[in-house]
């Protein structure tokens, strides 16, 4: 069951690599014609600077000892990649993103780089901005979620993405770490920068969000209260205990793991669910802020039913949606696959589904975040036409011939047009986006 746990996490990334040619076309942040009214970046220029955090005395559990029956303690050094809305100076350059990640054994790590649209420590403008706090999958990196991270910042929102520095994917003996330490570094970081950020007046930490990527979608749903069970895969396959405090009845749980001042969720792909069994239907029903699901119903890696729709069903504590593309796979988190990663199909699925183009998932996700973090995290109350669809199945979404305006005009989502809002015709099929409201604790 160990083997069949670890090789279903298989699809999400790792760290910094600088010295490859810039990738060359347009940023990943930046969507095309065919995208979703409010994936459109935002009237604000964006910087990006990075920070260095350490946590002081955590359990190392790479070094747990069994003869012992104890790990040591050490200094836990966590990277942050933080972007912003900004006051670049009049031609100064983008920042290229550059990462690896795993390849199949025995191959080297792959390198790649992405363009962006930010402006390396740039000037921050404005002040208390949101705050979102992104968390990448297993053995991923933030340079390949620059889609949504930069995207964000464009339109308002502090957007810190942790480098967890996990080992790499292809080594399932080291599994525990990431397990262990992903609530862990996002709570973490969430205290810190809610903290430090808010003492220089950038960001309000009453308004703090968190999105996740597969290993961090099992994080940030941890994070936002999901208590894990004792007796569930992701505290057992922990050696000697060590998750136990953090589980559900622990004495830990509530200062070291729930994030405060939470207003919304997003989780794509996450994992948690299946044979990981994190949480069980008790600990996902403690989640109260509102949540946004997005999976693909072919998800071969954590699995769609046992995953985020078991989630959506067992979630009743919190307002929640589910998106899920039919027949999409897991890779729905990450950016286009760079020239670099398309050599080999293992680089190149990393970033690219089987059936969906990926700039059109990106543009679509970047969508409903969108509307999602500004209804519950900024109060816009104009975005709740983009949330309460009139059909859940996207396809059966109609907008009479009457009168046609003008071809890529966007939906209004009125009257008798039950095209979704802010799709254009023609342009809104293959999806399905569930609501349900929350229900009061038995």
């Amino acid at each position: 069951m160990r083997k069949m746990v670890l090789l279903a996490i298989v699809s999400c990334m790792g760290p910094a690599l600088a010295g490859e040619p810039p990738s060359r076309g347009e940023p990943p942040s930046r969507y095309g014609v065919d995208a979703p009214e409010l994936a459109h970046l935002g009237e604000h220029a964006v910087g990006v600077r990075t920070l260095h955090l350490v946590e002081h005395g955590q359990i190392d559990v790479l070094a747990f000892d069994a003869a012992k029956g104890s790990a040591p303690l050490a200094d836990r050094a966590l990277t942050v990649d933080l972007w912003y809305p900004a006051h670049p100076r009049p031609g100064a350059p983008r920042e290229v993103y550059a990462a690896k990640l795993p390849s199949e054994p025995p191959a080297a790590p792959a390198s790649f780089s992405v363009p962006g649209i930010a402006v390396r420590d740039a000037a921050p403008s404005g002040t208390s901005w949101p705050l979102v706090i992104v968390s990448h999958g297993y053995s991923n990196d933030p340079a390949a979620m620059t889609w949504l991270t930069e995207n964000l910042a464009s339109k308002g929102y502090v957007v810190a993405a942790i480098r967890h520095d996990d080992p790499p994917i292809t080594d399932r003996t080291r599994f525990p770490q990431p397990l262990m330490r992903r609530p862990l570094d996002i709570a973490f970081v969430a205290r810190d920068l809610q903290r430090t950020l808010a003492a220089d007046h950038l960001v309000d930490p009453a308004r703090t969000a968190l999105v996740g990527y597969s290993m961090g979608g099992y994080g940030v749903l941890t994070a936002a209260g999901a208590t894990l069970d004792p007796n569930g895969g992701a505290v057992k396959l922990v050696p000697g205990g060590l998750m136990l405090p953090f589980a559900r009845g622990g004495a830990l749980v509530s200062d070291a793991v729930t994030v405060k001042g939470l207003r919304a969720v997003v989780a794509i792909s996450p994992a948690g669910g299946g044979s990981l069994a994190a949480w069980g239907a008790e600990g996902v029903r403690v989640i109260t802020a509102p949540l946004l699901l997005i999976a693909g119903d072919n998800d071969k890696t954590v699995d769609y039913k046992t995953g985020a729709r078991a989630i959506f069903d067992m979630a009743s504590g919190a307002h929640r949606y589910l998106l899920t593309f039919k027949e999409g796979g897991h890779s729905i988190g990450l950016s286009p696959a760079p020239d670099s990663m398309r050599q080999r199909l293992w680089d190149q699925d990393w970033f690219e589904d089987p059936v969906w183009r990926k700039e059109r998932v990106n543009a679509i996700n970047a969508h409903f975040i969108t509307a999602f973090l500004d209804y519950y995290v900024k109060g816009d109350e104009s975005r709740a036409g983009y949330l309460n669809v009139p059909v859940t199945e996207s396809d059966a979404g109609m907008w009479p011939a009457a009168s046609p305006p003008a071809y890529d005009a966007y939906s209004p989502g009125a009257a008798e047009i039950t095209l979704w809002k802010g799709f254009q015709r023609n342009h809104a099929t293959g999806l399905e986006f569930l609501q349900s409201d929350a229900r009061p604790a038995p």
